[in-house]
């Protein structure tokens, strides 16, 4: 397992031109071979299936996705799915080499998470983003492409790549989250924040509580970045854009909305400005959710009702695939929480980590990994339940499991040979109860949800027989490098 040099990020590889938009964005990943152009499809299922085969019968890295002469639509009204779905094209999010991958990606971004400084945006008076504005009556949200992703999806969902932005009626600060939207009709769209812990939602109550409508707006296509960060759980204390700010190195250009006054990215491809109401709600759903399964069909999910969409010329729809992995999410997420995790557990004393790891088949929380060099009786023990109640593995997490420095925390082969060879099951594992869970956890039955269980699995040689623990049959690297040099042409070649 080979890890970069501290601060040597800059070094190591080429850094990525920075960009400010999705278009921008594109050109760098279609620069680097990593988008594929495909024209002429259904957005009735067809899209979305096609996205899934790419997704799981793909060799090599899994491009991003962009569909034009959709059906039924004119062309230039895009949808692009695929945006994290390669470790090069999350390095270009993040600002990091591109030739950072695997262990490197996680190991650059977590130096980066810890020297972060929140940047805020700015405030400006105009954008591409109004190039184009809708209200009144000509509010039509299905003016875009807006695709049906799965067979047994309750309809044609426009949030799965999203940011929803909302605003603390009391203290006055920013959220950003990615949340499932619906459309009901051409002027409403579901908005389901699964769970009490959503900041969105927790925005939208204290709104309802003082009996007002809460204001909203849903961007359909963004920096990347800004997806990134609002699909997942980060620092408190700042919006987003702050975060995202720092992580680039340059403040977001905002403009503010016409009916809601919230501030959104003025590049952004679609915007659509509107409010949730107390007691109004609609059901919707099912739909095909980030881990693998169906999401149950909601009763009761808060209805936006559009009042302005301001979008580009020739827009692109932003939009993701989940569903079994690998996804838009599987990838992205193990990075972020994998990074968030490793900086959490060192500042929080742990020494001698060598790596931490989200097995993408956990979907970025549910199998983490964490390695180190074991220190003293206990550690590995230490390791388990720091990395299992700190940000990156506490919400909606499953399995953690520690591993000696000498396995590789991102080879699922190595994880399990370690888990299978290293524990006793007696001695090894340890059940953490009433753990933050969240809504679509399918494990758990409705009456618990909320909460879950954790697994600790210490699958390190004990600590008082490590120096007595059997050698590993397996050739020294010394010995390897010899041979593959005598033999490289005849063999190795």
């Amino acid at each position: 397992m080979s890890l970069p040099k501290k601060n040597n990020a800059r070094a190591a590889g080429v850094l990525p031109s920075p960009y400010e938009d999705v278009r921008e964005w594109l050109k760098v990943v279609e620069s680097i071979g990593e988008l594929k152009r495909i024209d002429g499809a259904d957005w009735d299922l067809e899209i979305g299936t096609i996205a899934e085969v790419i997704y799981r019968e793909r060799k090599g890295a899994i491009p991003a996705l962009l569909f034009d002469r959709i059906k039924g639509y004119p062309k230039g009204f895009r949808i692009l799915f695929g945006q994290q779905t390669s470790y090069r094209r999350l390095a270009l999010m993040a600002g990091l080499p591109l030739d950072s991958v695997g262990l490197k990606l996680v190991a650059r971004f977590k130096e980066k998470l810890a020297a972060l400084r929140p940047l805020p945006p700015r405030i400006v008076k105009q954008g591409p983003v109004f190039e184009n504005t809708m209200s009144g009556d000509a509010v039509d949200v299905l003016k875009f492409p807006v695709p049906k992703v799965h067979e047994l999806d309750g309809g044609r969902f426009i949030g799965t790549a999203c940011i929803a932005i909302t605003r603390d009626p009391d203290e006055g600060w920013l959220n950003l989250g990615t949340y499932r939207a619906m459309v009901h009709d051409k002027k409403s769209v579901g908005l389901f924040m699964s769970s009490a812990g959503k900041h969105g939602r927790q925005h939208m109550e204290k709104y309802f509580k003082k009996g007002k409508p809460c204001p909203v707006v849903l961007c359909a296509g963004q920096d990347p970045l800004l997806l990134l960060a609002a699909g997942n759980p980060i620092e408190l204390g700042y919006s987003e854009y702050n975060y995202c700010g720092g992580i680039r190195g340059r403040p977001y250009d905002l403009v503010e909305g016409e009916v809601t006054g919230l501030p959104f990215p003025a590049s952004a491809e679609i915007a659509i400005e509107g409010f949730l109401h107390p007691g109004d709600v609609k059901a919707d759903g099912p739909f095909g959710e980030w881990l693998g399964y169906y999401g149950t069909r909601m009763e009761d999910t808060p209805v936006l009702r559009i009042e302005r969409i301001h979008h580009r010329n020739d827009p692109i729809l932003c939009v993701a695939r989940p569903g079994r992995p690998p996804t838009d999410y599987s990838l992205s997420k193990g990075m972020i929480r994998a990074a968030q995790l490793w900086d959490r557990v060192e500042k929080a004393g742990l020494p001698n980590v060598r790596g931490v790891w989200s097995l993408e088949p956990g979907i970025g929380s549910l199998f983490n990994v964490i390695s180190i060099k074991q220190a003293y009786p206990g550690h590995s023990r230490q390791a388990l339940i720091l990395a299992s109640q700190c940000l990156g593995g506490a919400y909606n997490g499953r399995f953690v499991v520690v591993v000696d420095e000498d396995i590789d925390p991102t080879s699922e082969f190595d994880v399990l040979w370690a888990m299978a060879t290293r524990c006793d099951p007696e001695q090894a594992v340890e059940i953490i109860r009433r753990a933050a869970s969240g809504s679509l956890d399918v494990c758990i039955p409705p009456e618990n949800k909320g909460h879950s269980s954790r697994c600790l699995i210490d699958a390190c040689m004990p600590y008082d027989r490590r120096h007595q623990f059997p050698p590993i049959a397996e050739s020294s690297e010394e010995l390897k490098n010899k041979i593959r040099e005598k033999w490289k042409n005849e063999i190795f070649g």
